[in-house]
């Protein structure tokens, strides 16, 4: 297997991205493409022991800034790590492509070079972020800031098959994002997908509330990408400000850090429960082929948990279960917009 990574993504620097997948590539036995400035690439590579024949690197003379504006960047800068990776994904010179670059470049560029399948109306990134018993799939987190019935209800298959395929949960239960359990509670869109979604076959459980989520109140949350977006970034920094604050409390006085030391297993572990880094990439799902995006603040430790979920996402029938399903399921009554 061999994944294609766009080292020039990330806000740590390439430096990040390559220990994480040269330790990935020796744990795991996979082939890696970096994709990015060649000279800096070899420089950072030389660092580390790893074998000849499972990295290789394609020079590219671009790159696209999270500063620049996503379609005008993948027209202008078509020498980019992002577009030049994808391309190479779509021409099988690799099996999953990785970014941790600007978010809507990376969606442009994915959808125009690499394709929805037939009749997927909208691709959507779905992370895997941590709760209470184990993880859950929260999708869309800014694919599509503005949504429309269909895309939701394909949101909630597209997410009950990776769920299924890639998480091995058989019948996961696939909840609403709304601000109450209501049948009549929140936006026109909410009110209206949630009608719908009680038609299906899927396993939902209706409209959950924000503060269920972290307390594992269903495998798949569905929302808008301008909701999953601020969402996921709330989670995120609330998990950081109970680690520093615990870290304050453990080395407030002599006490607390004897307190420390007996519970540093179990801190750990806490941590580790928390961390969004232990899931790494997020699949972006509708697509043609493997493609994943990384948190832009990830380390190595996150790319490296993000070779494995790039693994696992390749090694699934996930993209064939979808192929092959799609257009029995997410037709919506009065839906104006065209496949």
């Amino acid at each position: 297997m061999r994944i294609i990574v766009d080292t020039m993504s990330g806000d740590k620097g390439p430096q990040e991205i390559i220990k994480g997948f040269i330790d990935a590539s020796l744990d795991f036995g996979i082939e890696v493409l970096f994709v990015g400035d060649e000279n800096m690439i070899k420089e950072e590579v030389s660092k580390y022991t790893y074998q000849k024949d499972k990295i290789e690197i394609m020079h590219t003379s671009e790159v696209i800034e999270n500063s620049d504006d996503p379609v005008a960047s993948v027209r202008h800068k078509k020498d980019s790590s992002i577009c030049q990776g994808l391309n190479a994904l779509n021409k099988s010179g690799g099996d999953v492509f990785l970014s941790a670059g600007n978010t809507g470049a990376l969606i442009a560029a994915s959808t125009i070079i690499i394709k929805r399948l037939k009749g997927v109306r909208r691709i959507a990134i779905a992370p895997l972020i941590p709760c209470q018993d184990g993880c859950f799939m929260l999708i869309d987190v800014g694919a599509n800031s503005e949504c429309t019935p269909a895309f939701l209800l394909q949101f909630g298959y597209m997410g009950h098959i990776y769920m299924k395929n890639v998480m091995n949960i058989q019948n996961p239960r696939i909840g609403l994002l709304n601000i109450g359990k209501e049948d009549g509670k929140g936006t026109s869109l909410t009110v209206k997908t949630n009608k719908i979604l009680k038609n299906t076959n899927l396993n939902y459980v209706g409209n959950i509330e924000a503060r269920e989520i972290p307390f594992g109140a269903a495998e798949v949350v569905i929302c808008d990408g301008f909701t999953g977006n601020v969402v996921l970034k709330l989670l995120e920094g609330t998990g950081r400000f109970m680690s520093n604050a615990l870290n304050k409390i453990f080395v407030k006085n002599f006490f607390s850090m004897i307190a420390a030391f007996l519970l540093k297993k179990s801190f750990l572990e806490f941590k580790r429960e928390i961390d969004y880094k232990e899931y790494g990439g997020s699949p972006i799902l509708g697509l043609k082929k493997h493609v994943m995006k990384a948190h832009g603040n990830s380390d190595s430790k996150s790319f490296y948990n993000a070779a494995k979920q790039a693994i696992n996402y390749f090694q699934s029938n996930a993209i064939e279960e979808i192929k092959n399903n799609i257009l029995q399921f997410g037709v919506v009554e009065d839906e104006t917009e065209s496949l």
